[in-house]
């Protein structure tokens, strides 16, 4: 089966009455994939690596070789960031901040995560395709969270098992709502991760939560100490763990002191363009 190209993509979102008004192809030099429009703004997708670096041995200081990127390790998967097409800075959640109505703000949530499935799974990348949600969207949509995007999903011939929603520290800190949003999710074909606020947070997640991945902002972690303890208690819970917003060379040659794994942050972010460039 050939794989659906994004303008193959934009043409099957034209069928969604909401979606239809507000996706469309971009135009001269952004032509080769699709856009947003909402409110005045033209908004597109950007996506940053997530590392897996157990695939390679990392002797070497990352600032011996910056040119070589592949020796990060191979790509777990990517997180989707809503950018405007002016590159003018923008912050989605900042957005979901200000809109006040509920329904308004359930529409633009599915308006970027569609965005976002069709630049990924048309561009032909590989892995796995994370996508944040919002803690306000996850209480505004009352029941079968991820129904509604899964059957998009379908609709556009793309698989829901690659894509992993990420939930928000908010709802990993209330087992029981946590049980909940998991289970439903993974019902309708997702994969889960589950943001960490802080070390002592990962102890709400349990059997009856089995969340695929953790997420933890590697600074706190590296400031609080706690990167040993949480590699060992995520490893019995055999969830992977990912340390996100890695800044820079000094916090991954720490973390590499450790059993860590998965990494993410601004630091790989700038090599890996600059490869993709």
């Amino acid at each position: 089966m050939i794989p659906p190209t994004i303008p193959t993509l934009v043409a099957r979102a034209s069928d969604h009455p909401f979606l239809g008004k507000h996706l469309a192809m971009g135009s001269g030099s952004h032509g080769d994939f699709a856009l947003a429009r909402f409110n005045d703004l033209e908004l597109t997708s950007g996506y940053e690596p997530i590392f897996d670096i157990s695939v390679h041995a990392l002797a070497q200081s990352l600032s011996s070789d910056v040119e070589n990127v592949d020796r990060f390790g191979d790509e777990l998967g990517f997180q989707a960031v809503t950018q405007r097409l002016d590159a003018a800075p923008f912050d989605m959640f900042d957005a979901f901040d200000r809109i006040g109505d509920d329904q308004q703000l359930v529409s633009l949530d599915r308006m970027s995560r569609a965005l976002h499935a069709i630049n990924f799974f048309g561009a032909q990348r590989h892995g796995l395709l994370f996508l944040r949600v919002h803690e306000r969207l996850l209480k505004s949509v009352k029941y079968d969270h991820g129904r509604h995007f899964s059957s998009v999903l379908t609709s556009f011939g793309l698989n829901p098992a690659r894509i992993v929603i990420e939930l928000p520290a908010a709802a990993v800190a209330h087992k029981t709502f946590l049980g909940y949003l998991t289970k439903s999710y993974q019902h309708y074909g997702f994969k889960v991760a589950g943001n960490l606020s802080n070390a002592g947070q990962i102890l709400s997640v349990s059997d009856t939560a089995r969340l695929d991945f953790l997420k933890m902002d590697a600074a706190v972690a590296l400031r609080d100490a706690t990167v040993k303890p949480l590699v060992g208690y995520a490893g019995r819970l055999r969830i992977p763990l990912i340390f996100n917003r890695v800044m820079d060379e000094a916090q991954f040659e720490a973390l590499q002191q450790y059993d860590v794994r998965f990494v993410q942050g601004p630091l790989f972010n700038a090599h890996y363009h600059d490869r993709a460039a």
